[in-house]
């Protein structure tokens, strides 16, 4: 079996478009109806079509969630260790033309920011770089985990796209789940967006989780940058993406992460406008084409947008979230990679989902819980 670049190369990014914009109502209904969905389902249910359904998108995706979740909301912390980078990515703060200082925390600092964020309760940390392969390649990684790995039951990493080998140092280091977004699916314009760096390679980047999955990683995260493309086609390449490593890779888990694009230092502005609504959609629609698929929403998202979300079939949240190498307590004023719109602390976050029903998760499942059961 080759990799999703040869299931890709199948689809035409205007094909899909036309086949999107052309569902009907009827097309919708039927993928209400259905307990088991297609990718045609998923595209009925992220089309213009679709908008007047969106209450019952909802209930039925809040419904599929707590029968598979229950009410809980797990609680994470990225923790940034680099914001050094080799790419020219122009929605990102870190990208290389941004002529600022740049900060890659040492071991003593990175144990100082882990005392900041453990006071907060968490037990489940996400490590974040930019992508700068002679200070934060993989030797640095390792020796980050082997520091960190005491202090969490669970570590989560947003690093560069390794090999598959890097990536079973990774696993046997500790690592639980890497998350990889392709950003934009629409190849023609990607080059566009990541125009100097390893990451204007496209099939390099896509191939990224299958090589995560050859490595036996226990959860892969996927999602694509809201705002660079047409949301609604790229989150079918997204979903196609996920069918395809679900099938290859089943006995991995899956997570979906749905952020739109934020202010930071020297980016651009949005090519398309992601409303609160179309997001809305977005997370019910994939809450409908997947039971099993866990929905991230981070603070990127505005106080208002957070506090209606919770019933709606998210299973993550990001809380107390500082975005810049140091920003829990060595060095609270570096560069951040975007500026967070939700800035309440994880306690006044932990009392919103409680008020609304919901049980407050600091760590995802403990890894000897699932070997148990391997």
């Amino acid at each position: 079996m080759g990799s999703f670049v040869d299931v890709f190369n199948r689809f035409s990014w205007e094909e899909v478009r036309e086949s999107i914009y052309s569902k009907t109502e009827k097309d919708v209904l039927h993928a209400l109806s259905s307990s088991k969905l297609t990718l045609e389902d998923f595209k009925a249910l992220v089309s213009p079509a679709a908008e007047p359904y969106l209450e019952q998108m909802a209930a039925k995706s809040s419904a599929l969630t707590q029968k598979r979740y229950g009410k809980t909301i797990q609680l994470y912390a990225p923790m940034y260790l680099s914001n050094e980078c080799n790419n020219i990515c122009t929605y990102c703060g870190f990208s290389l033309t941004n002529k600022v200082r740049r900060r890659t925390l040492s071991d003593d600092e990175i144990v100082t920011e882990i005392e900041a964020i453990k006071k907060d309760g968490f037990n489940h940390i996400l490590l974040v770089t930019g992508e700068a392969n002679y200070t934060v390649n993989i030797h640095y990684f390792l020796n980050a985990i082997k520091i960190i790995k005491p202090y969490f039951v669970n570590i989560s990493i947003e690093f560069q796209p390794l090999s598959v080998e890097e990536y079973r140092q990774a696993h046997d280091a500790g690592v639980y789940s890497v998350l990889v977004y392709q950003e934009t699916y629409h190849k023609e314009v990607y080059k566009t967006y990541h125009t100097k760096g390893k990451k204007s390679n496209f099939d390099y980047r896509l191939d990224t989780p299958d090589r995560i999955g050859e490595a036996e990683i226990h959860k892969i995260g996927l999602g694509v940058l809201l705002g660079l493309e047409d949301w609604r086609v790229d989150s079918f390449f997204c979903a196609a993406h996920l069918d395809y490593l679900e099938k290859k890779f089943w006995k991995t888990k899956y997570s979906i992460s749905f952020p739109r694009m934020r202010p930071a230092e020297g980016i651009i502005e949005p090519n398309v406008i992601v409303t609160d609504k179309h997001l809305v959609q977005l997370l019910t629609a994939y809450r409908l084409f997947n039971e099993d698929v866990e929905l991230s929403i981070s603070t990127r998202e505005s106080e208002h947008f957070r506090n209606n979300i919770i019933p709606l079939g998210v299973t993550s949240m990001s809380a107390g979230s500082k975005t810049n190498p140091g920003g829990y307590s060595v060095e609270p004023d570096s560069l951040e990679q975007f500026e967070i719109s939700d800035k309440r602390s994880v306690q006044e976050i932990a009392e919103l989902i409680k008020s609304k029903g919901y049980e407050v998760v600091h760590k995802d499942w403990d890894r000897k819980f699932s070997e148990a059961y391997a």
